[in-house]
Parts: C-alpha cells; structure tokens; sequence
C-alpha cells in the first residue's frame, strides 16, 4: 500500500530542520503534537540520533503515522501515542522538547487555550516549544494565500482559522512561557520558539 505523502511537508521539512537545529543539543525527549503522516518524524529525528521523539496525534491518524515509521525504522523514533487535545494528558515522562506543526488552525481556539495550559503544567523549567503554521499579525493576513486558506479552513469547520500571533504569544506567556524568536519560514508560515520559564512560588493561604 502506498503511504499518504504531504507535499506541503516536502516543502517544509528542510526549512524547519534548519531552524530546529540551533536549539536542540544533546540528549533528551521529544513529544511531536499532531504528527499527521509521521513525515516531519522520519525526516527531522534522524538528525538527532541522541533525541527520542515520540509521535501522536488522534487515533485516525495513527495508521498513517505506522507506515511511514515502518518503513524508515528509526531508533530513536516511536508511538504513536493517542492525543486528543482536551481529552487526553500528555504521554507519560519528561519532555525536553515540543514540536507542533499546523495544528493550532486546526483546533478550535478553545482548544489552542487548553493545549497551551498543558504545556505549562506538564514541562519542566528550560523545556522548549516549536509551532509551526500561518500566523495573523495586528489581526491582519500575511498574505492572499492566508486569507483564502483561512475561508476555506471556516468553511470545513467554523471553529477553525489562523491564528493570531499576539493571541498565541499572550496565552503562552500566561502558561509560564517566553517568546524566544519568531522565525520567518517560506510559504507565509512561522515557527515561533518558546522556553518554559521557572515555576512561580504560590503564597501560602492565610
């Protein structure tokens, strides 16, 4: 059976690996939210051969995450596991890194809140975060192409859309992150890196 490609990945795949490099060193756990076909998985861990990155999504996708790892049988590669964003906590374990690409428009806003939250409460202090996708700036599209992809995504579902890049950055500042760089990619896509910041210390009821 021939594997479900995504030629938006093929284009993608490199710019990102570039950029993912300046950041992850060493060893340590990566959890990708949202794997899709498992393409961004096969492509990218096999750079980082001291990383395990383990894959998940929604169990409909989990057979087409199975056959691309099938057939490139990486080491350091694994899932997927079941994650349903609202529904499911995150696989157990420490994370190191987290990888997201073009989920947020996808899931409701209410959905971005929650998965946001969940980043602050399950990563340590120095974790780090990559999304990836199109990004509204000053509730503005970047481009034609993001305006007539937003209709179309509203269209399937009116929950969906892009997202604003202000939005993002508050509700992940709110979740104990920091805006570490908002890297431009091709196609009007960004990928924006966020640290996990220390832990407040909460005060004592009186």
């Amino acid at each position: 059976m021939k594997k479900q490609a995504t030629p938006a990945i093929e284009r993608n795949k490199g710019p990102i690996l570039e950029v993912l490099k300046a950041y992850i060193k060493g060893d340590g756990r990566l959890l990708e939210i949202g794997s899709g076909t498992g393409e961004h998985a096969v492509y990218i861990a096999k750079y980082f051969k001291e990383v395990e990155w383990l894959t998940s999504d929604v169990k409909a996708k989990h057979k087409a995450i199975k056959e691309w790892l099938k057939d490139y049988k990486l080491k350091n590669v694994f899932g997927p596991e079941a994650l349903m964003v609202g529904r499911d906590d995150f696989p157990k374990g420490i994370f190191k890194y987290v990888f997201t690409a073009n989920t947020l428009h996808i899931m409701s806003w209410k959905e971005n809140k929650t998965l946001f939250k969940l980043l602050g409460k399950r990563l340590r202090e120095g974790s780090l975060v990559f999304i990836y996708g199109p990004f509204n700036y000053e509730g503005k599209f970047t481009s034609p192409s993001n305006e007539a992809f937003d209709k179309e995504l509203k269209e399937r579902d009116e929950k969906s859309g892009i997202r604003s890049f202000e939005d993002v950055k508050s509700q992940m500042e709110k979740a104990g992150f920091k805006l570490i760089k908002d890297h431009e990619m091709p196609a009007n896509n960004r990928l924006l890196s966020f640290k996990r910041l220390a832990f407040k210390a909460t005060s004592p009821e009186p």
